[in-house]
């Protein structure tokens, strides 16, 4: 693995334009469980009800006791591990441009990094379905389920439920994205969530080297990736950021 990571350091040091894609993984060591797999929040609750749009819509308050009220715990004392802090620091570097992530959980930008493509939404942010009025998931009270704005409108997690279309323009710009980049850093996903997991194929064939860390092979490891770094991501990053900063 160290071969990996010096020649992934090399590559990623000499990079114009490096596009990460990031899914659960890199949070999973945050203390954040991810929606799918072994240990998911899916297993726990069927999220064709309870992360649906239209049921959140009739029944506000039962989507709020069961899923969003647990998730803003979580979120309320999760903090950025070592990946999430190097992907910042390769922004300070001037080296990152972009991060498309499926996560929704706003560690990213809580690690430093400015210009985040958030593919689901965010869990960070809640606002009103009358106002419009976005509000940090922090701030909110909940000594009422579900809770309001001032104006007297529910409040909802700004992300996308089941029923709902990921926007236009995140989609857009993460294509375009892709295709201009000549590094893509693929973090902590599966890879089997579209259209984010198409993201790598685009920069593929665009000419771009495809770098992946993940603990276990994806589908985009014996075709797509090619250079692979087993390990969790916040190990994996460390020694990465260890690579790159000696060859600064």
């Amino acid at each position: 693995m160290q071969d990996a990571i010096k020649e992934a350091a090399r590559e990623i040091a000499e990079a114009k334009n490096l596009v990460v894609l990031s899914g659960a993984g890199i949070s999973v060591e945050s203390g954040i469980p991810p929606f799918r797999g072994p240990g998911g929040l899916w297993e726990k609750i069927d999220p064709m009800k309870y992360a649906n749009v239209d049921y959140f819509l009739k029944n506000p308050a039962e989507v709020w006791q069961v899923l969003i009220k647990d998730m803003k715990e979580v979120l309320d004392h999760a903090q950025p591990n070592d990946a999430h802090l190097g992907l910042a620091r390769l922004e300070r570097l001037g080296i990152l441009t972009t991060i498309i992530t499926q996560n929704v959980d706003g560690l990213h930008q809580k690690a430093g990094n400015t210009d985040v493509i958030e593919f689901h939404g965010t869990f960070a942010w809640q606002y009103c379905l009358d106002c419009s009025k976005r509000i940090p998931t922090s701030e909110v009270n909940l000594s009422q389920i579900p809770p309001y704005c001032e104006c007297g409108g529910i409040l909802r997690p700004d992300c996308v439920f089941f029923g709902e279309m990921i926007p236009t323009q995140d989609l857009y710009r993460s294509q375009q994205l892709s295709a201009a980049c000549d590094i893509m850093l693929v973090i902590g996903t599966s890879a089997l969530v579209q259209p984010s997991a198409h993201m790598p194929v685009i920069a593929k064939n665009s000419g771009a080297k495809i770098i992946e860390i993940n603990p276990a092979r994806t589908p985009l490891s014996s075709q797509i990736s090619d250079l692979i770094i087993m390990g969790k991501a916040a190990p994996s990053m460390n020694s990465l950021m260890d690579e790159i900063n000696s060859l600064q």
